[in-house]
């Protein structure tokens, strides 16, 4: 058995599809390239909660559910602003959902139509948790969502207050189809192990959001960050990654465990952050990211993933690198949601076999004689 499950086959899905060996990835069959090319991030998840592409009616019809869902209840605002301004928010966002359950009007129903109710709910309005923490701890008034921007666009103006640039709000919807999928992932797999119990849908987005949460899963992006800034102009890189190589530290944004060629959403996420670089400035992030790149691949020819770009390109949207990994969750419930209502349709509770490899046989001494 492969150490952290590698190689091991724990389900079967129709959702997603990544190719390795080749660089690529397919959301229900259609092409990653395709979709970051000409989707939105409203089509993106209807396409992997139905299966198929809406047509013109279906996707205004979703995207109207959406923006009349954006708001939360006003005793889970109470709750955060009661919450100390230094909790990350990452732990304002488990604890944020959790919350929500309660309030939600169809919470105590486990169907499929309730669930996608649900879902929906739940990925309308999680930016406008994040959104308002970001002001609550900086003392500032939430700011209510508008219906007139996307879901992306909206995010940044109910962060900032300020409409955000249409290339801006653009780039970022971009990112979110990039990271709405990918396979069985740990914080995917967390959410198939709690729906396999028949626990609810919002269990199963908190136990991805707690998963999601660790540095080896959605914290890479941040610290690709940290090493951006403690880098901080070009001239220094080559010394700094240098000393890094030298003493085997770990890079963070390099390797995989499934792609063995670049991974085909930092391709995209390259192409934003050098276009980010160029309309707004500065463009020393991404000269550093490049030159990293280039002295890791040089050194180990490991590939790139998508946590990489993806750093320089929220910092460079204005998001504060602890809110780099919300961003994440924002976009990748619609993945763990499809992946719940798959577990459901089909289920068998997930539990594997463990090797034992302690003792045998121990006799138990009275406490009198332990030494």
């Amino acid at each position: 058995m492969g150490k952290g499950l590698e190689g091991i086959i724990a389900a079967s899905t129709g959702i997603s599809r990544i190719d390795g060996i080749n660089g690529r990835l397919f959301y229900r069959g259609l092409d990653i390239d395709d979709l970051a090319k000409n989707s939105t991030f409203e089509e993106t998840t209807a396409l992997l909660w139905y299966g198929r592409l809406p047509n013109a009616h279906q996707l205004e019809s979703f995207t109207k559910k959406f923006i009349d869902n954006r708001q939360i209840p006003y005793e889970v605002l109470s709750l955060m602003m009661a919450m100390p301004k230094k909790t990350p928010p990452m732990e304002v966002l488990r604890t944020a959902v959790s919350a929500l359950s309660p309030y939600d009007p169809e919470d105590l129903d486990n169907s499929l139509e309730a669930n996608v109710h649900k879902s929906l709910r739940l990925t309308a309005s999680m930016p406008t948790v994040m959104a308002a923490w970001e002001r609550i701890r900086n003392n500032q008034w939430p700011i209510l969502p508008r219906n007139d921007l996307s879901h992306a666009a909206n995010f940044l103006y109910m962060m900032t207050g300020k409409e955000p640039d249409p290339t801006a709000a653009k780039i970022l919807d971009t990112c979110l189809v990039l990271h709405a999928d990918h396979g069985l992932n740990a914080s995917t797999f967390a959410a198939r192990v709690t729906a396999s119990t028949l626990s609810d849908l919002h269990s199963a987005i908190v136990s991805a959001i707690g998963t999601l949460k660790g540095p080896l899963h959605g914290g890479a992006n941040e610290q690709v960050m940290r090493l951006l800034l403690e880098i901080g102009t070009p001239d220094r890189a080559d010394q700094i990654v240098r000393g890094m190589l030298n003493a085997k530290k770990k890079i963070m944004g390099f390797g995989h465990r499934v792609y063995k060629a670049d991974d085909p959403r930092a391709a995209w996420l390259q192409r934003l952050s050098l276009e980010l670089s160029e309309t707004v400035g500065p463009t020393k992030w991404y000269e550093i990211s490049e030159k990293i790149r280039h002295m890791v691949q040089e050194s180990k020819a490991l590939p790139v993933n998508v946590d990489f770009y993806s750093a320089s390109v929220y910092y460079a949207l204005g998001i504060p690198i602890d809110m780099f990994t919300p961003i994440f969750a924002i976009s990748r419930v619609a993945g763990w949601s499809a992946h719940v209502y798959e577990q459901y349709s089909d289920n068998r509770i997930i539990r594997p076999e463990s090797e034992y490899i302690g003792p045998n046989d121990v006799p138990y001494v009275p406490l009198a004689q332990r030494g």
